[in-house]
């Protein structure tokens, strides 16, 4: 059946539920033309059919095709080339099944991005540094979905704190103080003076980096701002927290003895024995730990474990604090994922906690060595 004989009620229908995008998953190309062409009525796009007006065509059947014909729900909005792979190139690779699954997905996501309130709207903050001798880039691709439904950007721009291509590696004794600097600087210059302004009233953190710069980022945007802070999944390859997961079970440790050097191990996603702590620190080190039974390297599934996580990361600081008083410092010694390690810079106050010595590993030498410090 032509597109003319789709009734212009149901043809309006259907470009505002696609919210005048293509349809065909990952594409969601904008079909609207230039109205400042001054062809204010120029639409580039398709309305296409699931299964077709007549038998003989794609996907068409003997009674369905005359009896969906002019129905939204058997309607597609496709841009050309979308169009022609579904019917004429490919049409046994798109049965009506997966037509129809497309077309819920991306309607379920125009309903859900036009129904968030402007109050939660959120600035996008992408960090990514070298890590080892892999640079770590964030991608944009599913940033802005994974943040729905609960929050929106506020902007399509994302503000970057980029740090890579650096000639220097983690082996090099210059290259954390040069990368602790550069953070500083970026972030000085792109987010600080915004915040100050109210310009920024809540963020959304996406980040991949060594954990020293995962901690300082953290301690840059501090507990003051509002934000989420998003984790990278492996399985599925997702910002999307996927709450797929029972509770993680949070387990601390205190030293038998309280000697004048403090550690903190954080091993979430993976273990940390003591003894790579002590061939760095000596035999007389205070040991403290929050770990898990089974760390793993995908063990950050849901916000509730993250908020969890900084409750009893805030305690441990404070009862540290208590037992050593105030005249030592914690050698930290991180195995976290991204999130866990972002909060932990936010987690910790200025004036209030202990100061930071925060250990990484160094894969050239097999062990961990001094990093930044945070105080």
């Amino acid at each position: 059946m032509a597109k003319s004989k789709v009734p212009e009620k149901i043809q309006r229908a259907l470009w505002a539920r696609a919210a005048g995008r293509c349809q065909y998953r990952g594409c969601n190309c904008e079909l609207i033309g230039d109205l400042l062409s001054g062809k204010e009525d120029k639409m580039f796009g398709f309305v296409a059919h699931i299964v077709a007006d007549s038998p003989g065509g794609a996907r068409g059947h003997l009674t369905h095709s005359v009896l969906l014909a002019k129905d939204l729900s058997n309607l597609m909005l496709l841009c050309a080339k979308c169009h022609r792979l579904i019917d004429d190139e490919a049409p046994d690779d798109h049965p009506e099944e997966l037509l129809l699954r497309m077309k819920e997905e991306h309607e379920r996501r125009v309903r859900l991005a036009s129904g968030i309130q402007a109050d939660r709207a959120s600035h996008v903050v992408r960090f990514g540094a070298n890590i080892g001798k892999n640079e770590a880039l964030v991608a944009r691709d599913d940033i802005f979905a994974s943040m729905l439904p609960d929050r929106s950007p506020a902007s399509f721009e994302t503000i970057d704190l980029e740090m890579l291509g650096l000639s220097l590696d983690d082996a090099d004794q210059n290259f954390w103080q040069i990368q602790q600097s550069n953070l500083q600087r970026q972030f000085s210059d792109k987010i600080r003076g915004r915040i100050e302004r109210q310009q920024i009233t809540h963020a959304s953190v996406f980040a991949l980096a060594p954990q020293p710069l995962l901690i300082e980022l953290g301690r840059q945007l501090c507990d003051i701002l509002p934000a989420d802070v998003h984790q990278r999944h492996r399985e599925p390859s997702t910002w999307k927290w996927q709450n797929d997961a029972p509770p993680i079970e949070y387990q601390t440790t205190m030293p038998a003895k309280l000697y004048p050097t403090v550690a903190l191990i954080l091993g979430l996603s993976a273990s940390i024995g003591q003894e790579r702590i002590t061939s760095v620190l000596g035999e007389e080190t205070a040991m403290w730990s929050m770990t898990t039974a089974s760390p793993h390297n995908d063990i950050m599934r849901s916000p509730a474990d993250l908020a969890r996580f900084r409750q009893e990361l805030r305690r441990l600081f404070d009862t540290i604090k208590a037992a050593h008083g105030e005249d030592v410092t914690i050698n930290l010694f991180p195995a976290l994922p991204v999130s866990a390690a972002v909060e932990v810079g936010r987690v910790w106050m200025p004036k209030a906690d202990l100061p930071l010595q925060i250990f990484d590993q160094n894969r050239q030498i097999g062990g961990f060595v001094s990093a930044l410090r945070i105080a």
